[in-house]
């Protein structure tokens, strides 16, 4: 394979990773990024929606040997802990097979475990402190703000991994005619909030289960941290009667939490400061097209397709981005723009999926996880799943648990609920007429 000089924007997740597949392919790679390095403590507080590695996420680590490395502080998640509005708990475990787990994963760990897989690689050159403000596409030339003022590098390739707020794609926005490009914002905003560990270390709720209060059109959930803390993150509207803009005082905030999230206000001690002090963030879907222009530039990750956090899928896509678009350049290794190209086509359709149903698993998680009717359709799910083995699979089985591309889970799923519903009405039919027989006999 030709050697390539990649420039790689933001060391992020996946630009870490990413650096680390073309590393170990031979490639030339220096990976630029704006914020300072993780690894001197320099993480920003109140953002850090924590993250839920699953199988997609673990197989890209597998394939470049630091799965066991990352995943040893993480802490397997098996089910939904649901919090009704009374302090009853209600547990729904993810899969039929218990070992199926979700993982929570500190974001700093593991954004040190791929930078540093990366810097493994002699040819892999990692930059902090240097934020990129605009890329020539023709020439594969990024322009660079460091501390010492601005510097130009140039590669054969530049490869945009800077998350939802990309300067490489607005540069592809604003220079390529036919690119094509939608942002759209939930009505809801997000703050995070702490429940710190027992006096002892200790986790003081269920440490294996993502925790759920869901309140109809808002929710709180919280993920467990290897120190025995819980990071908490509220989903409420921007706006409204109840929502971020009209609670404003302490009490505010106090009365609030007392009504709706009565079990967990004991645990957080923090509470009020962390509302003060940390930001409220937003919830964003970007859609685009294309994701790359000649062989000159690319889009991975976020920057391509960022998705709002409730399925757990947006690190495990990226870094199943990561994947294809080595495999596609290891398929064309003399023809960068059929890779880019075979990359976007693989990609472009399950991205869009993953982004609907993400959205849709918000409204499950915050308005329908407390319904009997919600619950018993999981029942049977793992039921059907239990008896029909690789022939009946769950959609959140197929998208968290398996590789089956995001369109053909969606697509799989809505034909397997409508055998299911389909079954039912016949067989209550056939009952219903029975009984009818029955009487009139």
């Amino acid at each position: 394979m030709p050697r390539t000089k990649f420039v790689l924007i933001g060391s992020g997740l996946a630009g870490g990773l990413l650096a680390a597949y073309l590393g170990r392919r031979g490639h030339d790679v220096d990976l630029y990024e704006r914020r300072a390095d993780p690894r001197e403590g320099n993480i920003v507080g109140g953002r850090s929606i924590n993250l839920a590695i699953s199988t997609r996420g673990i197989h890209a680590l597998e394939q470049i040997g630091i799965a066991d490395e990352a995943l040893q502080h993480a802490i397997p998640m098996r089910g939904r802990t649901i919090h009704d509005k009374s302090g009853a708990l209600h547990f729904t475990p993810y899969d039929v097979d218990p070992k199926k787990c979700i993982n929570s994963i500190g974001r700093a760990s593991l954004n040190t475990t791929v930078i540093e897989a990366a810097q493994r690689y002699p040819n892999v050159r990692v930059h902090f402190n240097n934020r990129c403000t605009d890329v020539d596409l023709d020439l594969a030339v990024a322009h660079l703000e460091t501390a010492n003022g601005t510097e130009t590098v140039r590669g054969d390739a530049v490869i945009g991994v800077d998350g939802a707020f990309s300067a490489v794609r607005k540069s592809m926005q604003q220079k390529i005619g036919n690119f094509q490009y939608d942002e759209s914002y939930l009505a809801h905003g997000y703050k995070e909030l702490t429940i710190p560990p027992g006096p002892d270390g200790s986790w003081r709720i269920e440490k294996n289960a993502l925790h759920i209060w869901p309140r109809k059109s808002f929710m709180m959930i919280a993920l467990p941290n290897p120190d025995g803390s819980f990071t908490c993150t509220l989903f409420w509207e921007f706006e409204g009667s109840r929502s971020f803009a009209t609670t404003k005082t302490d009490d505010d905030v106090r009365q609030f939490f007392d009504d709706e999230f009565q079990d967990a206000v004991p645990l957080m001690p923090t509470l009020l400061e962390d509302f003060r002090q940390n930001p409220t963030g937003s919830l964003v879907t970007i859609r685009c097209a294309p994701w790359f222009y000649r062989d000159k530039v690319c889009l991975l990750g976020d920057a391509a397709h960022a998705v709002v956090p409730f399925y757990g899928q947006g690190m495990n896509a990226a870094f199943e981005d990561c994947v294809v678009l080595d495999e596609c350049l290891e398929k064309f290794p003399n023809n960068r723009e059929r890779a880019f190209t075979e990359y976007f086509s693989r990609r472009k359709e399950n991205a869009d999926a993953l982004a609907d149903l993400a959205i849709g698993n918000f409204i499950e998680m915050r308005d329908k996880t407390t319904s009997r009717a919600f619950r018993a359709k999981k029942r049977l799910d793992h039921f059907l799943e239990a008896a029909l083995p690789g022939i009946y699979l769950p959609l959140y089985t197929m998208v968290t648990f398996t590789r089956i591309p995001y369109s053909v889970a969606a697509k799989r799923a809505r034909a397997q609920d409508m055998l299911v519903y389909t079954s039912l009405i016949v067989i209550s039919a056939i009952l219903i007429g029975v009984a009818a027989f029955l009487v009139a006999h």
